[in-house]
């Protein structure tokens, strides 16, 4: 279903109502994650769609059969590219989530929203999106990961503050004080 969801999408000009997914932001970046893809088909996952580009136009790639050895699953991608393993109830899941050195992005999908906050607590993240994509971008919105992730936050006011100032004490008083010594 996934696969099918993955072709089902148009790739392009992100500018316009009908694409769903614009380009990777560069050849590089394109390189990374097409070797991923390639190196996780190598080790024993299956192509279930995509994998192929045009240009910085990268398909919606779903792999299957991956463990958490698979280059895709276990390193971070950074592009359309989902590595699928299958898990039999919430506690296996959120196992299989938290066990990696990354933890930059989360979503989590659920009709019961205590349920997917329940598993979002359970998983170390620097951000966590309950019923939306792992990447929503606000400029309020402190930006960064932990563990392997990063170690900081970048953006909104109050990460700001935090990243570009010191804090410091200051007493003031008009004139120093006469001492008896």
């Amino acid at each position: 279903m996934l696969g099918r969801k993955a072709d089902a999408l148009r790739v392009g000009d992100g500018y316009r109502d009908d694409v769903q997914l614009g380009p990777i932001i560069d050849g590089k970046q394109l390189d990374r994650a097409k070797d991923l893809v390639d190196r996780s088909v190598a080790a024993g996952a299956r192509l279930v769609a995509g994998g192929t580009h045009d240009g910085l136009f990268y398909r919606p790639t779903v792999l299957a059969d991956c463990t958490s050895g698979t280059p895709a699953y276990a390193e971070e991608v950074f592009g359309p590219v989902a590595c699928v393993r299958p898990f039999s109830d919430a506690d296996e899941a959120v196992t299989l989530a938290a066990d990696s050195e990354y933890g930059l992005s989360l979503g989590v999908l659920g009709d019961d929203l205590a349920t997917a906050m329940s598993i979002a607590d359970r998983i170390p993240s620097g951000q966590v999106h309950i019923n939306d994509q792992t990447f929503n971008d606000d400029a309020n919105a402190p930006f960064g990961g932990v563990g392997a992730s990063g170690s900081s936050r970048v953006g909104g006011p109050h990460a700001n503050t935090e990243a570009f100032t010191e804090t410091q004490w200051v007493t003031l008083k008009p004139t120093a004080p006469t001492y008896p010594f």
